[in-house]
Protein backbone atom coordinates (compact mmCIF):
# COMPACT_ATOMS: atom_id res chain seq x y z
CA UNK A 1 0.00 0.00 0.00
CA UNK A 2 1.60 3.28 -1.08
CA UNK A 3 1.71 6.20 1.34
CA UNK A 4 2.14 9.75 0.16
CA UNK A 5 0.69 13.23 0.76
CA UNK A 6 -2.47 12.71 -1.37
CA UNK A 7 -3.25 9.44 0.43
CA UNK A 8 -2.57 11.08 3.80
CA UNK A 9 -5.14 13.77 2.95
CA UNK A 10 -7.65 11.07 2.03
CA UNK A 11 -7.03 9.27 5.35
CA UNK A 12 -7.50 12.58 7.18
CA UNK A 13 -10.89 12.89 5.49
CA UNK A 14 -11.85 9.46 6.83
CA UNK A 15 -10.60 10.36 10.33
CA UNK A 16 -12.73 13.53 10.19
CA UNK A 17 -15.94 11.48 9.96
CA UNK A 18 -16.13 10.45 13.63
CA UNK A 19 -15.09 13.98 14.59
CA UNK A 20 -18.03 15.45 12.68
CA UNK A 21 -20.39 13.06 14.43
CA UNK A 22 -18.77 13.49 17.87
CA UNK A 23 -19.32 17.26 17.77
CA UNK A 24 -23.03 16.64 18.33
CA UNK A 25 -22.39 14.31 21.28
CA UNK A 26 -20.39 16.83 23.31
CA UNK A 27 -21.88 17.61 26.72
CA UNK A 28 -24.34 20.50 26.54
CA UNK A 29 -22.21 22.70 28.79
CA UNK A 30 -19.17 22.34 26.48
CA UNK A 31 -20.72 23.93 23.38
CA UNK A 32 -23.96 25.54 22.28
CA UNK A 33 -25.83 24.10 19.31
CA UNK A 34 -24.58 26.99 17.18
CA UNK A 35 -20.98 26.22 18.18
CA UNK A 36 -21.50 22.56 17.32
CA UNK A 37 -23.00 23.53 13.96
CA UNK A 38 -20.05 25.79 13.25
CA UNK A 39 -17.54 23.06 14.22
CA UNK A 40 -19.32 20.42 12.11
CA UNK A 41 -19.52 22.79 9.15
CA UNK A 42 -15.81 23.58 9.46
CA UNK A 43 -14.91 19.89 9.60
CA UNK A 44 -17.05 19.11 6.55
CA UNK A 45 -15.67 22.04 4.52
CA UNK A 46 -12.08 21.12 5.45
CA UNK A 47 -12.76 17.53 4.37
CA UNK A 48 -14.24 18.75 1.08
CA UNK A 49 -11.13 20.85 0.47
CA UNK A 50 -8.88 17.83 1.10
CA UNK A 51 -10.95 15.97 -1.50
CA UNK A 52 -10.00 18.57 -4.08
CA UNK A 53 -6.41 18.83 -2.80
CA UNK A 54 -5.62 15.11 -2.79
CA UNK A 55 -6.61 14.69 -6.43
CA UNK A 56 -4.79 17.83 -7.50
CA UNK A 57 -1.61 16.87 -5.60
CA UNK A 58 -1.69 13.27 -6.82
CA UNK A 59 -1.67 14.50 -10.43
CA UNK A 60 0.77 17.38 -9.86
CA UNK A 61 3.27 15.30 -7.87
CA UNK A 62 2.75 12.25 -10.10
CA UNK A 63 1.66 10.23 -7.07
CA UNK A 64 -1.46 8.61 -8.46
CA UNK A 65 -2.00 5.01 -7.42
CA UNK A 66 -4.62 2.31 -7.68
CA UNK A 67 -5.01 2.42 -3.89
CA UNK A 68 -5.55 6.19 -3.93
CA UNK A 69 -8.07 5.83 -6.75
CA UNK A 70 -9.94 3.28 -4.60
CA UNK A 71 -9.70 5.13 -1.27
CA UNK A 72 -10.65 8.62 -2.49
CA UNK A 73 -14.25 7.87 -3.55
CA UNK A 74 -14.74 5.66 -0.48
CA UNK A 75 -13.73 8.57 1.77
CA UNK A 76 -16.08 10.90 -0.12
CA UNK A 77 -19.04 8.59 0.13
CA UNK A 78 -18.45 7.87 3.83
CA UNK A 79 -18.21 11.59 4.65
CA UNK A 80 -21.38 12.44 2.72
CA UNK A 81 -23.29 9.50 4.23
CA UNK A 82 -22.23 10.40 7.78
CA UNK A 83 -23.17 14.06 7.28
CA UNK A 84 -26.56 13.10 5.82
CA UNK A 85 -27.30 10.80 8.75
CA UNK A 86 -26.40 13.61 11.18
CA UNK A 87 -28.70 15.98 9.25
CA UNK A 88 -31.58 13.49 9.42
CA UNK A 89 -30.96 13.03 13.15
CA UNK A 90 -31.06 16.82 13.62
CA UNK A 91 -34.29 17.05 11.60
CA UNK A 92 -32.66 19.25 8.97
CA UNK A 93 -33.28 17.00 6.01
CA UNK A 94 -35.64 14.18 5.20
CA UNK A 95 -34.74 10.51 5.44
CA UNK A 96 -35.93 10.11 1.84
CA UNK A 97 -33.26 12.56 0.63
CA UNK A 98 -30.56 10.73 2.58
CA UNK A 99 -31.83 7.36 1.32
CA UNK A 100 -31.80 8.53 -2.30
CA UNK A 101 -28.28 9.91 -2.09
CA UNK A 102 -26.77 7.05 -0.07
CA UNK A 103 -28.66 4.41 -2.08
CA UNK A 104 -27.40 5.87 -5.35
CA UNK A 105 -23.82 5.86 -4.08
CA UNK A 106 -24.05 2.19 -3.12
CA UNK A 107 -25.73 1.26 -6.41
CA UNK A 108 -23.28 3.10 -8.65
CA UNK A 109 -20.26 1.89 -6.65
CA UNK A 110 -21.44 -1.70 -7.11
CA UNK A 111 -22.15 -1.06 -10.79
CA UNK A 112 -18.66 0.41 -11.32
CA UNK A 113 -17.06 -2.53 -9.53
CA UNK A 114 -18.95 -5.02 -11.69
CA UNK A 115 -18.24 -3.10 -14.89
CA UNK A 116 -14.52 -2.99 -14.01
CA UNK A 117 -14.59 -6.74 -13.36
CA UNK A 118 -15.97 -7.43 -16.85
CA UNK A 119 -13.58 -4.93 -18.46
CA UNK A 120 -16.14 -2.24 -19.28
CA UNK A 121 -15.27 0.40 -16.66
CA UNK A 122 -15.13 3.20 -19.24
CA UNK A 123 -18.89 2.82 -19.75
CA UNK A 124 -19.50 4.22 -16.26
CA UNK A 125 -16.64 6.70 -15.94
CA UNK A 126 -17.40 9.85 -13.96
CA UNK A 127 -19.54 12.23 -16.03
CA UNK A 128 -20.17 15.96 -15.85
CA UNK A 129 -23.66 15.22 -14.49
CA UNK A 130 -22.06 13.30 -11.61
CA UNK A 131 -19.75 16.23 -10.92
CA UNK A 132 -22.67 18.68 -10.85
CA UNK A 133 -24.54 16.35 -8.48
CA UNK A 134 -21.51 16.24 -6.21
CA UNK A 135 -21.15 20.03 -6.29
CA UNK A 136 -24.82 20.46 -5.27
CA UNK A 137 -24.34 18.00 -2.37
CA UNK A 138 -21.09 19.58 -1.23
CA UNK A 139 -22.75 22.99 -1.12
CA UNK A 140 -26.04 21.87 0.45
CA UNK A 141 -24.55 19.78 3.28
CA UNK A 142 -22.44 22.50 4.93
CA UNK A 143 -25.31 24.97 4.58
CA UNK A 144 -27.59 22.52 6.39
CA UNK A 145 -24.94 21.80 9.01
CA UNK A 146 -24.49 25.53 9.68
CA UNK A 147 -28.27 26.14 9.59
CA UNK A 148 -28.10 29.79 10.66
CA UNK A 149 -28.95 32.92 8.66
CA UNK A 150 -25.90 34.20 6.82
CA UNK A 151 -25.66 37.81 5.65
CA UNK A 152 -29.43 38.09 6.10
CA UNK A 153 -30.13 35.06 3.87
CA UNK A 154 -32.37 32.21 5.02
CA UNK A 155 -29.81 29.40 4.79
CA UNK A 156 -32.28 26.77 6.05
CA UNK A 157 -34.56 27.26 3.06
CA UNK A 158 -31.65 27.58 0.63
CA UNK A 159 -29.98 24.43 2.02
CA UNK A 160 -33.24 22.47 1.79
CA UNK A 161 -33.77 23.52 -1.82
CA UNK A 162 -30.20 22.58 -2.67
CA UNK A 163 -30.35 19.15 -1.01
CA UNK A 164 -33.56 18.32 -2.90
CA UNK A 165 -31.92 19.48 -6.13
CA UNK A 166 -28.94 17.26 -5.25
CA UNK A 167 -31.32 14.32 -4.67
CA UNK A 168 -32.98 14.87 -8.06
CA UNK A 169 -29.58 15.15 -9.75
CA UNK A 170 -28.59 11.99 -7.90
CA UNK A 171 -31.51 10.09 -9.43
CA UNK A 172 -30.82 11.57 -12.86
CA UNK A 173 -27.13 10.66 -12.73
CA UNK A 174 -27.97 7.14 -11.53
CA UNK A 175 -30.28 6.75 -14.52
CA UNK A 176 -27.52 8.03 -16.78
CA UNK A 177 -24.96 5.53 -15.46
CA UNK A 178 -27.42 2.64 -15.62
CA UNK A 179 -28.30 3.58 -19.21
CA UNK A 180 -24.60 3.70 -20.12
CA UNK A 181 -24.09 0.26 -18.58
CA UNK A 182 -27.28 -1.25 -19.99
CA UNK A 183 -25.74 -2.65 -23.21
CA UNK A 184 -23.23 -4.64 -21.14
CA UNK A 185 -25.90 -5.71 -18.65
CA UNK A 186 -28.18 -6.87 -21.48
CA UNK A 187 -25.31 -8.66 -23.22
CA UNK A 188 -24.26 -10.50 -20.04
CA UNK A 189 -27.86 -11.40 -19.24
CA UNK A 190 -28.40 -12.81 -22.75
CA UNK A 191 -25.28 -14.98 -22.40
CA UNK A 192 -26.66 -16.81 -19.37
Amino acid sequence: MPFNLPILLTWLRIVAIPLLIAVYYLPADWATLHERDLAATSIFVAAALTDWADGYLARKLDQTSAFGAFLDPVADKLMVAAALIVLVELGRTDAIVASIIIGREITISALREWMAKIGAAKSVAVSMLGKIKTAAQMLAIPILLYYQPLLGADMQRFGNWLIWIAALLTLWSMGYYLRMAWPEIAKRTAEK
